[in-house]
């Protein structure tokens, strides 16, 4: 299962421990060097944000050491998405669910697992930056997080947007299953997903399927949420549709 990190991020050193050092840890390492020689508009360009949060990042970039005050991935990312899981009330059983069966897709760090420990970062994986011969993060990372993620015959259940899953989609295998789940509003006949209540909806699936400890594509159609239902007419073997019932 992948989903996608978050821009909103902080310290937490009071809940969980890392267990691990993220697998490609050296690249990041590669990627804050290449930052950190971006000049101040330059760096404003690439975040795409106002003037008091690129000082702010700015400013991290020449203090971030990636082997200090680590947090574990699942508590580090503070969006929509993550308050809806909140991974800090999960049960054991949940916790271990998410440690073999969910992973981060990171513009920074590549690919995540939840207990990896990071820093605070601001860097998207879309996002325009040229790293040696790699004119963009996509072609930086290449197929090297698709061959981290799973074996060439694994199902792989899509909770990330498409800007992530774009990392991972090039270089599936033919006839490795890719479901990709989809939340959105049915308006005059079609399909439309608002981007807040999709990410609300994957946070909240996330957990779902942890408390629960789900270990097929049926399971998952089961999804029990108040605002959404399964919708079999718009579902297809590669995707499975929620519809807003509200």
């Amino acid at each position: 299962m992948i989903i996608a990190p978050a821009k909103q991020m902080a310290v937490d050193l009071d809940n969980f421990a890392p267990e691990t050092q993220p697998q490609f840890q050296s690249q990041a390492q590669q990627l804050l060097e290449v930052l950190r020689q971006l000049t101040y508009p330059e760096a404003q360009q690439l975040w795409h944000c106002s003037d008091k949060l690129a000082q702010r990042n700015f400013d991290w970039l020449h203090q971030m050491d990636l082997t200090r005050q680590v947090t574990p991935a699942l508590l580090s990312y503070r969006g929509l998405q993550y308050q809806y899981m909140a991974p800090d009330l999960f049960t054991a059983p949940a916790l271990d669910y998410v440690r073999h069966n969910l992973r981060i897709l990171s513009g920074f760090y590549g690919l995540l697992r939840p207990f990896d420990g990071i820093v605070p970062y601001r860097l998207e994986m879309q996002a325009r930056l040229s790293v040696g011969e790699a004119t963009n993060l996509y072609a930086f990372w290449g197929d090297r997080l698709y061959h981290a993620l799973v074996a060439p015959t694994e199902p792989i259940i899509n909770l990330a947007s498409q800007e992530y899953a774009k990392a991972i989609t090039p270089y599936l295998q033919p006839n490795q299953p890719f479901i990709t789940v989809v939340f959105a509003s049915l308006v005059n006949g079609k399909l439309k997903t608002k981007a807040t209540l999709a990410k609300m909806a994957r946070g909240a699936m996330v957990r779902y399927l942890a408390e629960n400890q789900v270990t097929t594509i049926d399971a998952v159609r089961d999804f029990d949420h108040p605002d959404y239902r399964f919708d079999a007419s718009h579902s297809t073997s590669e995707r499975l549709v929620f519809v807003y019932q509200k």
